[in-house]
Formats: structure tokens, C-alpha cells, sequence
């Protein structure tokens, strides 16, 4: 397969743009210097628009899960309990997270299903000093509640962390409006710059519940991140991915010129217009939404047409150049994924679209060519 002609329509790592591609290849610099102080402070002055914040935001070199274990591992010590949202892998993995530095109370949903609001509240009055919820839960195409989630938060006076690395920069995220202390995004999701780099949002409550914590994390400590941010000169506490901020910075700029406006409105018409399209090839959706649950606008989770496993899908996909994601763990082989994040443009919904009907044609799964792929351009021209 030649990876250059490959598309990503996958929940991350995204497409990236040459120019961003180029930016890696800058001359190292001192990331002493005024230049990366100057860098840095760009970054973070976009990104305040990205996370709709007034918080500190910190940029850390290491996956997004990094930035989920620093926000737990900050605020959380061994007698404090944080209650814990799960339904998908990734509120999973917050789970096993928050269970090496405290006490865990989970609500827990099957994959894909939404969270009772009321079990949440509950678990909420037994005491708790901290909630996690994944936001965009991509192992199962979900887009959960945040906004009722920090309102219950804020009711119960308990920390609300948030994973929004498949949201933040992709859909409508108001961090300050919801609520937030601690809000987390990685580099190689919607804001389409290659994986390595954490970015997290931090308040002032937050940084208060750090107070007499009983041991922090080293290199995840984020009051040592905002020391280094406060000096006259930006810095990071330790030494940073600086070819990743080089590729963070163009990315941001790309981001600023298309506008977030804009930029949520093309990530939810293309998230629609991958749904219009299962519709209309009679392929179900595979989250079960009840109240303020939705769809993931950035990517689709589609159970596997009966006959057919979503690995199969994935793998003739793959032998067309196009790379689709398959179920996690449980789902293996059940359901098959669909991203539209960072700069999937409609050009390359349509070409995904065309050919994955190919592929169930093939399969036996559909008659004919063309229903699912009329149905995707009707919603995607609203674009033009």
C-alpha cells in the first residue's frame, strides 16, 4: 500500500497537512529562547478559543492520556473518592486511572448506551471529590452529556474532569459555560497535528483542591507546568517536543483561519452526512441514545451488517486505501468506525462513502451503488 496516497478515516491519528508537515522540519531552537516563549504563548492564546476558556492551558509532550493521568493524578489523593463514567474503552481507562491514586465509585453503561443522570447524582451524594467523564466516547460513536454532567458536578461541589480529545476542536465545547475544572485534548484528533502532544485546561478550583495534596506527580505535575507557563519567558518544566510544537502551532493557525465556527459547523454536517448515509443503506447506528445523549459528530460507530464482520469491512476498506477503524475489546468484529475528524474534508466523506458501498456490494450486503452516497451529498452540500 503506498501511505502517502492513504486516506485516515479513522478516530486518530487524522490527516495533517503538508504545511504542517513542512513546520516539522524547522532547525531546532532553544526551548529557552524568547522563539519558543513566543511559540508557546501563541499556542495557548488560540487554543483559550478552542477550549472556550479564560483558564491556564498547558501543553504536555505525551498522549492525551497523559493528560487524563495528570489531571487525576493532581487532584486526587489515596482517601479521596472520584466517581467514574463508563461506557466505552475510554471511560474505562479513567476508570483505571483514577483507581491508582484514590478511591473509585463507577456508573457504569454498556458501551454505546447512555448514562442515567439520576445514578450519576446518586453516586455524587455518597461524597465525591472529583468525576470523570469521556466526553466523545470514539470506542462506541457516543457523545455524552457534559453540560448536565457539570451541573451535577457543581451541584455536589465535586471536581469535574473532562476528556474532550475527540471533541475539543471538533464540536461545540464551552469548557467555562459547563463548567470544567480540567479539561484534556490530544494533538492527533480535531485539531489535526500529529500524535505526541496532551494540551489541558486548568482552573483555579482546580488548582486550589492541589493544596495539601500528599504526593503530585513528576513529570505530570501540572502546578509545576503553570510555574514554567507564569515566568517571563513561557517554558514547559521539562524538556518539550519541539518539532510536535512546531507542528502544533501551524496547526492551530489552520484552525484560526477556517474559524471554530466553522469548523464545528463542517465536523457535525460531515458527522450527519456519514449518518444519512447508513440510513439510507440500511445500516444501524450503533449507540443507543436516551435523553441528552447524541451521536458523536466526529466519528460513526455502525453495527456490522448481519453476514458480515466489521473486521471484514475494515480490511477491504484498507485494500482501497482507506483506513476505517473496527469495534475495541468487546466489539471486536461487531461494529465498524468511521472519523471525520481535524481536516477530512466532504471530498473525503464521499470517496469513503463511495467506496464502502463498493465493498458491501460486494459483500452481498446491498443490491446497488449509489443510495447511500446520494444521501451523504444531499447533507454535505450545504457546505458549498
Amino acid at each position: 500500500m503506498e501511505l502517502e496516497d492513504t486516506l485516515l478515516m479513522m478516530p486518530g491519528p487524522v490527516p495533517v497537512a503538508p504545511r504542517v508537515l513542512r513546520a516539522m522540519s524547522k532547525p531546532m531552537i532553544n526551548h529557552r529562547s524568547p522563539e519558543f516563549a513566543a511559540m508557546y504563548d501563541d499556542c495557548r492564546d488560540i487554543m483559550a478559543d478552542v477550549f472556550k476558556t479564560k483558564s491556564d492551558i498547558f501543553v504536555i509532550s505525551g498522549s492525551g492520556s497523559a493528560g487524563m493521568e495528570a489531571a487525576v493524578g493532581c487532584t486526587v489523593g489515596s482517601q479521596d473518592t472520584v466517581v467514574t463514567l463508563e461506557n466505552g474503552k475510554f471511560g474505562e481507562r479513567f476508570k483505571s486511572i483514577a483507581s491508582r491514586y484514590g478511591k473509585v465509585n463507577a456508573v457504569k453503561a454498556e458501551w454505546g448506551h447512555s448514562f442515567d443522570l439520576d445514578e450519576v447524582e446518586k453516586k455524587l451524594e455518597e461524597g465525591a471529590k472529583a468525576l470523570t467523564l469521556v466526553h466523545n466516547e470514539t470506542s462506541a460513536g457516543i457523545l455524552n452529556p457534559a453540560k448536565e454532567i457539570g451541573k451535577l458536578t457543581k451541584k455536589h461541589d465535586a471536581l469535574f474532569i473532562m476528556d474532550g480529545i475527540t471533541s475539543i476542536g471538533g464540536d461545540d465545547v464551552r469548557i467555562d459555560e459547563w463548567g470544567v475544572d480540567i479539561a484534556v485534548t490530544g494533538s492527533q484528533k480535531c485539531i489535526a497535528a500529529p500524535p505526541g502532544l496532551a494540551m489541558v485546561s486548568v482552573n483555579e478550583r482546580a488548582f486550589e483542591a492541589m493544596k495539601g495534596m500528599e504526593r503530585m506527580p513528576y513529570y505530570l505535575d501540572l502546578k509545576a507546568y503553570k510555574k514554567s507557563a507564569d515566568k517571563d519567558s513561557t517554558q514547559t518544566p521539562y524538556t518539550p517536543a519541539v518539532s510536535l510544537f512546531f507542528a502544533l502551532q501551524e496547526s492551530l493557525h489552520i484552525v484560526k483561519e477556517e474559524g471554530m465556527e466553522a469548523r464545528i459547523n463542517r465536523h457535525v454536517t460531515e458527522g450527519n452526512a456519514v449518518r444519512a448515509a447508513m440510513k439510507a443503506l440500511d445500516i444501524d447506528m450503533f449507540p443507543d441514545l436516551k435523553g441528552e445523549t447524541r451521536y458523536s459528530n466526529t466519528v460513526s460507530a455502525m453495527k456490522a451488517p448481519q453476514g458480515v464482520s466489521g473486521d471484514d469491512i475494515k480490511k477491504d476498506m484498507k485494500a482501497r486505501g482507506i483506513i476505517i477503524a473496527g469495534g475495541q475489546d468487546q466489539l471486536s468484529g461487531k461494529i465498524f468506525r468511521i472519523g471525520n475528524m481535524g481536516n477530512v474534508m466532504p471530498k473525503d466523506v464521499m470517496l469513503t462513502i463511495q467506496q464502502l458501498e463498493v465493498v458491501l456490494r460486494k459483500r452481498g450486503v446491498i443490491p446497488e451503488l449509489g443510495a447511500g452516497l446520494e444521501a451523504a451529498s444531499e447533507v454535505l452540500d450545504t457546505l458549498l
